[in-house]
């Protein structure tokens, strides 16, 4: 039997690293999205299997301070992206406020370490998104290019071929196809 699962990311990383450091018996406050605040009297070794327990499940804890900044702003879009709100219009003008940091700053540093710009980090998000909602086939191309804030169904679907090289349509042919292969084993 094949299931269709649809999840919160946020609710999935925040219940993974509360049953992890649980067990692990350490004290903690959980700040916001992939951001914790452990007991400063946590020793070396206990670090090490709070790190691997978390890499267990391709989670990887930030030192480096411009890599922190990125994995925030990484952290804000994904949030941003996946939200059940409609993106906001301007997301400069959103990292900037969430991160509280100027946009060109950010901008430099992502790019600095990602080798890649933020913008392109977002249409990438808005493209792995657009993908959950054309799965869940609950909504239109119509509604989902609105959700994703772009100003048509033909940008949304220029955009999305652009990253994915197929067009929202055929991704939804395939995923429906895929969909009567596995109820026609069963």
């Amino acid at each position: 039997m094949k299931l269709y699962l649809k999840f919160d990311t946020n609710i999935a990383l925040k219940k993974i690293i509360q049953e992890q450091l649980d067990q692990l018996q350490v004290k903690y406050a959980y700040l916001g999205f992939a951001e914790i605040e452990i007991d400063d009297s946590v020793s070396g070794l206990e670090m090490g299997k709070i790190d691997a327990c978390l890499n267990n499940y391709g989670i990887q804890i930030v030192e480096n301070q411009k890599s922190v900044l990125v994995q925030r702003i990484k952290d804000a879009i994904i949030e941003m992206v996946n939200s059940e709100e409609k993106l906001p219009t301007s997301n400069s003008a959103y990292l900037s406020d969430k991160l509280k940091q100027r946009y060109g700053y950010l901008s430099s540093v992502f790019t600095e370490i990602t080798y890649t710009s933020i913008e392109n980090f977002i249409l990438l998000q808005k493209a792995e998104r657009a993908k959950q909602l054309i799965s869940t086939n609950e909504l239109t191309f119509t509604e989902i290019a609105y959700i994703l804030n772009y100003s048509s169904v033909a940008h949304f679907s220029n955009q999305f071929k652009g990253i994915t090289g197929i067009t929202p349509s055929a991704f939804q042919r395939i995923i429906l196809k895929r969909r009567e292969n596995s109820n026609k084993i069963k």
